[in-house]
């Protein structure tokens, strides 16, 4: 796991000492994504930039890397993540007369684009199974690709320029470059405001994403997107115990793939049914005891309250699964003022680079990770399996299924606080219907008798939405939140077979025994204790200590008194004072203050 970065100028040489510069105050923004390593390479009009964290051959992996021809590179690559697969793709290649000089799956992926990417690079990368984004530069044809992961586990940025492109892994490394404004406009701020992961705008005016499952291509003649992988109706003729077998199968495969690696590793377990079945498969097939790592604050499970999707507290059932598979467990236990010490929330927004929050939900992450990385540089997390096998609330909701919207958008959008006119500018309800068609467009067609079945229908739209539209906040936030402190996280429920097979499953045999995530707990209840087998679905647990709110009113209560916030200009004083007194929506309250934090951290500019 790593980071990358570059430019690409075709105007320019930029081996110039200027250009060098820039290229090493690009590579050194990600730093914390690369701990072990670092180096860039610069050859005329191209120059690429990388921080290592090593996880296999942590001596033979060094980046950027190159074939050659005669004597002179002819593929370069920077890249991050991981290829599963990389041991077959190496015997395969091999047996094609190619030779290897290392035992890293990055080697592996550059003669897997000389091999079967010469005439189409999409060939190349739908041999892949991982978690990825990387940028190859063709020395020959002066091309550069940009690539990145079927479901977007990993992050990758590009910025077009006059003559080129720049691109990171985050956007703190594009913006290292003078070419790189720092710009906010309308739409921008559209996106900051809803929970809907929006490919086409990452708040930075003219920076883009590249979408997973997609390919640019940067060339003289100007830049192009392919896309080598998406979501299809696969015609599932499984019945449910054929369904169950599979869905056993492809995790157990899975997760036998994701334990390689050179490094300490564990799990993140919160007791729920995710987390705990891919703790006993990693237990059953690593090579020792496996590590298990859980979150907890002070006075949590003591003190609980129930709310909405959150029905139990975690520390019970953490506890049972860690003694039922005998794990060699740890429970990193935080405080509210853990959770409010500036340093932390300041990081928390440096690891994001984007005015997105989940409040203390991310510092608890965050801060989770620094507790990890004392003991492991690898953890296996259960992201995707809400989104994959129907586990959320919503899914099970008529009234959240049938809504003319994403099913997990509230009525009451909090967005009071804003300026009267500004809301009216935005079109907040117009922004969001808009998002919501273009994702339903993009929504594959049944096919077999599905296709006259209204509610089969609606269901795979709304799997669909979950997987394109939610899901990437959620693996960007763990991204994030991870790589700041040099922790890899690899994700199983993602691996796009299982995300395939399971996606063209019948809505009836995802919920064959009447409850969520039917296919996972048929799938693995031999595995867990029948606590956790019958356990309610419970979200990310968030702070229930009223000193923390305390603590956010306190400093919401300064900024509103500020005439010269950052954000001052976006509100409503009314809204916001009714916002401030009211005894609920804290976390439009956290939103407030990160964006503030934001505008000012990185002296970005509005232009609304």
């Amino acid at each position: 796991m790593c980071g990358i970065c570059g430019w690409i100028d075709f105007e320019r040489d930029l081996g110039s000492p200027k250009a060098r510069r820039e290229l090493v105050d690009m590579t050194a923004t990600m730093a914390n994504r690369g701990p072990d390593d670092e180096g860039t390479w610069i050859d005329g009009p191209a120059a690429l930039g990388h921080r290592r964290l090593a996880i296999i051959d942590i001596q033979g992996g060094h980046q950027p890397m190159a074939i050659e021809e005669d004597g002179r590179p002819t593929l370069v690559l920077v890249y991050s993540g991981e290829i599963y697969n990389y041991r077959e793709l190496r015997e395969r290649l091999t047996a094609l007369s190619h030779r290897f000089d290392t035992s890293s799956d990055t080697e592996v992926l550059l003669h897997a684009h000389r091999e079967w990417g010469r005439d189409d690079p999409c060939t190349a990368v739908s041999e892949l199974n991982g978690m990825f984004a990387y940028a190859l530069w063709d020395t020959a044809n002066r091309e550069l690709l940009l690539v990145r992961d079927r479901l977007g586990i990993k992050p990758l940025y590009y910025y077009p320029t006059q003559n080129g492109v720049l691109f990171g892994s985050e956007p703190k490394a594009i913006l290292a470059n003078g070419l790189a404004e720092r710009v906010m406009d309308i739409d921008g701020l559209r996106s900051t405001l809803s929970f809907v992961a929006d490919p086409h705008n990452t708040v930075y005016r003219g920076m883009h994403q590249v979408r997973p499952g997609q390919i640019v291509r940067v060339n003289r003649d100007g830049i192009q997107q392919m896309t080598y992988w998406q979501l299809t109706d696969s015609g599932h003729i499984d019945d449910v115990p054929t369904t169950v077998r599979r869905v056993r199968e492809l995790l157990e495969d899975t997760i036998q793939r994701q334990l390689i690696a050179d490094v300490p590793l564990g799990t993140l377990l919160s007791g729920g049914l995710d987390s705990s079945a891919l703790t006993a498969l990693a237990a059953r097939f690593n090579g020792e005891r496996i590590r298990s790592f859980a979150l907890d604050f002070v006075g949590y499970t003591e003190n609980f309250t129930a709310y909405p999707r959150h029905a139990t507290p975690d520390g019970p059932y953490v506890q049972e699964v860690a003694s039922f598979l005998t794990t060699d467990h740890m429970n990193i236990t935080l405080s509210a003022h853990e959770l409010m010490e500036p340093d932390v929330r300041a990081s928390t927004l440096h690891a994001r680079d984007l005015p997105f929050t989940l409040g203390d939900k991310d510092s608890s992450l965050y801060l989770l990770f620094r507790a990890i990385r004392q003991h492991a540089t690898l953890v296996l997390s259960g992201e995707s399996a809400d989104e994959v096998f129907g586990g959320y609330s919503y899914f099970h909701d008529p009234a959240h299924v049938q809504a003319d919207t994403f099913p997990w958008l509230d009525v009451d959008t909090g967005w009071q606080y804003l300026d009267p006119r500004l809301l009216k500018k935005l079109d907040l309800p117009g922004y969001l219907d808009d998002q919501y068609r273009r994702a339903l467009a993009e929504v594959p067609a049944l096919t077999g008798p599905a296709a006259a079945d209204p509610h089969e229908r609606r269901m795979r739209e709304v799997c669909f939405l979950f997987l394109t539209r939610f899901l990437p906040r959620l693996l960007d936030r763990k991204d994030r939140m991870s790589m700041a402190l040099g922790v890899e996280v690899r994700v199983p429920y993602c691996d796009h077979r299982l995300v395939e097979y399971v996606f063209g499953c019948p809505w009836s045999h995802k919920t064959f025994d009447n409850r969520e995530k039917s296919l996972l707990r048929a799938a693995t209840l031999d595995l867990l204790p029948q606590s956790v087998v019958k356990r309610v679905k419970s979200g990310y647990p968030a702070i229930q200590d009223p000193i923390y709110d305390g603590m956010l009113r306190d400093r919401f209560s300064e900024l509103l008194n500020n005439r010269d916030a950052a954000v001052a200009p976006l509100l409503s004083a009314d809204g916001s004072r009714k916002l401030l007194n009211a005894t609920d929506n804290i976390r439009w309250v956290e939103h407030i203050l990160t964006l503030d934090d934001f505008l000012t951290d990185y002296k970005v500019s509005l232009t609304l």
